[in-house]
């Protein structure tokens, strides 16, 4: 809006009469807060990326069952230096140590050994997808069924474990496969001994 304002003074002969302008700026105001609000609601605010860690469960687990366990499920990924990575299945018995074998992280690397590892849960996870996309499944059972599935008792087991020389950008990379073969079991920790010196043989 604006104004013109009248000058009061009386006019000197041979002068013509001024006239003074001024902008009102105030309904600019309520156009600014009805703008801004307008782009909050109809913006939307990206959400933040995180990734879910499983805790350890408080279920006490004799120390022969868990013997059992790694012999018979057990994958364990080492991390190596220059984004190298190797696996091994089970554990060593009568004096025999696993095969080590060296691998990458490319489809037909680690990725495709997990995906016939964990071959069965694959399967009817893409079959629940399959009916989700179908419409027949809320995202809400969906997730609670596929948490049923990844659950299974047959599905390998895999120990994460990065040397020194690994970086985080391996890790990262490893906790993608998993979520990509839906490996509902996975552990992070520390490097033993026993795995150094099978890495210790392999660059031999």
């Amino acid at each position: 809006m604006s104004e013109v304002a009248q000058d009061n003074k009386r006019k000197k002969k041979g002068r013509t009469k001024k006239m003074s302008t001024r902008v009102d700026f105030t309904p600019m105001v309520d156009l600014g807060f009805l703008l801004i609000t307008f782009f909050m609601l109809a913006t939307t605010l990206s959400k933040p990326q995180t990734m879910e860690v499983a805790l350890p469960s408080k279920d006490k687990v004799s120390e022969v069952d868990q013997t059992k366990v790694k012999a018979s499920r057990a994958v364990t990924i080492l991390l190596g230096k220059d984004n190298k990575v190797y696996y091994y299945e089970g554990t060593r018995e009568n004096d025999i140590d696993p095969v080590l074998i060296p691998t990458n992280f490319s489809p037909q690397g680690i990725r495709q050994f997990l995906i016939k590892k964990n071959y069965d849960v694959m399967v009817k996870v893409r079959e629940l997808k399959d009916e989700q996309e179908a419409k027949k499944l809320s995202d809400k059972e969906f997730e609670k069924r596929k948490d049923e599935i990844i659950a299974d008792k047959r599905a390998p087991i895999v120990i994460i474990k990065g040397t020194a020389e690994s970086s985080y950008k391996s890790l990262i990379d490893v906790l993608d496969e998993m979520a990509i073969c839906n490996i509902g079991r996975y552990a992070i920790v520390d490097i033993s001994p026993f795995d150094l010196e099978l890495l210790a043989k392999t660059s031999l």
